[in-house]
């Protein structure tokens, strides 16, 4: 199996480390976050990642050769001309997983020791068009799912923005990790171009589609979206 890593963002809650620097090289323990995601991946058996760059993308390019892609085949998605954000930049690198029936997406900035192959499992046993990686932490933004664990909506807690696609009655809020495990199907039904999140994607294609939840709250887990978030990330990972 593939993957790619979302690492083209200006991640401006980081500032100032990003007003000189990418986010995906804010470190944690002498650790860079893209190191650190290049790693977990490793331990699941996956070494072939496709990352995608934009702001400051020639530190990260850099960082890559000079330390042989910390042992896994990197390719790179060059976005230097324009952001495509989650959406547009997985479309952008469609050709990666060709040959594939499965892959991984996941954004930079995140850190956790979920079993990546429990959600694996999940996955090509459930057989959704995606599965999302989730917790019941608090957030501003929200996945709805129903009681058959299938994604029906979005809700944004701090603008009050409420999107339900599929009124199931009862809906469960789940806290999204950043953490993908999707079909390749998904980009022959992608009707969006240019620059566009996955959530759109998302909300777009469930109501034709599965698109599950995979609850892994047990595990740790942090958004290092701030500066602060370094300083707890550090206590969480060695």
């Amino acid at each position: 199996m593939k993957a790619m890593i979302l690492a083209a963002g200006i991640g401006k809650r980081l500032q100032p480390f990003t007003d000189k620097h990418p986010k995906a090289l804010a470190s944690v323990n002498g650790k860079s976050l893209l190191q650190r995601n290049i790693l977990y991946l490793q331990r699941f058996g996956i070494k072939d990642v496709i990352i995608n760059v934009h702001h400051f993308a020639d530190q990260i390019i850099e960082a890559i050769n000079q330390n042989h892609g910390w042992g896994s085949n990197i390719h790179i998605s060059d976005e230097s001309v324009a952001l495509l954000e989650t959406g547009g930049g997985l479309k952008k690198a469609a050709w990666y997983f060709a040959d594939e029936e499965n892959f991984v997406l996941i954004n930079v900035d995140v850190l956790t020791d979920m079993p990546l192959n429990d959600m694996i499992a999940f996955h090509l046993r459930q057989k959704p068009l995606a599965t999302l990686a989730t917790t019941n932490r608090e957030a501003s933004r929200y996945f709805l799912f129903d009681l058959d664990n299938d994604l029906c909506g979005w809700k944004n807690v701090k603008t009050g923005e409420l999107k339900i696609i599929k009124d199931s009655g009862a809906f469960y809020e789940k806290a999204f990790s950043g953490i993908h495990l999707i079909s390749t199907e998904i980009f022959s039904l992608i009707r969006q171009d240019g620059k566009f999140s996955m959530v759109d994607v998302y909300l777009d294609l469930l109501k034709g589609h599965s698109i599950k939840s995979f609850d892994h709250s047990g595990s740790k887990f942090i958004d290092v979206g701030k500066p602060e978030s370094i300083v707890i990330a550090d206590e969480l990972f060695a």
